[in-house]
């Protein structure tokens, strides 16, 4: 690919060639050479610039191919996304041990997957189960203590309800927190 120099420099050597050519002819005056010679030096620099836009368009389309976006991919539908669901499952299935493998199999059935999906997104909430931990441990604890201190027996039944005033008040803190920040916030 020639650069702007060697385009000059044939340019150069070009118009010397026509000039010479257009000297030995007799017939012509000097004033005819000169205007002769400078058609053919127009001629030839119209020639260049036809060259070096058709080079200079080619690195555009070159670059341009490059530089392309991805293509967009298809929406795929639900037998395309089952039968790849399956081959992830049985090239992970295949990488794991048999215990593993035999719970992996287990847990991956729809129907179980699907109540542990349900289950995941409104019983056992994060914020649930630590509120209701927490609570559960500080309640269970001043119970305790003051149980102890009067004299009461406990029943058993303390952590237990503590826990699920608890995981009521973390639902509710996920409620109000969904209401005021929104859905996609995190």
């Amino acid at each position: 690919m020639p650069n702007n120099i060697d385009i000059s420099q044939k340019q150069q050597s070009n118009t010397d060639k026509l000039t010479d050519e257009i000297k030995t002819t007799v017939e012509l005056s000097p004033r005819d050479i000169e205007a002769q010679a400078e058609r053919k030096q127009l001629e030839i620099k119209k020639n260049i610039d036809i060259a070096t836009k058709t080079v200079m368009s080619e690195r555009e389309i070159e670059t341009s191919k490059l530089h392309q976006p991805a293509l967009r991919r298809s929406v795929l539908n639900h037998k395309q996304r089952d039968i790849s669901y399956n081959r992830t499952m049985e090239r992970v299935h295949s990488e794991i041990q048999q215990p593993g493998r035999a719970f992996s199999k287990f847990i991956h059935i729809r129907i179980v997957e699907t109540i542990s999906d349900a289950l995941g997104t409104t019983v056992a909430r994060p914020n649930a189960i630590l509120i209701g931990s927490i609570f559960a441990f500080v309640l269970t604890l001043f119970v305790y203590s003051i149980s102890k201190t009067i004299g009461y027996k406990m029943s058993g039944f303390e952590t237990i309800g503590s826990f699920v005033i608890g995981w009521v008040l973390g639902n509710i803190y996920d409620y109000f927190k969904l209401l005021i920040k929104g859905k996609n916030s995190q």
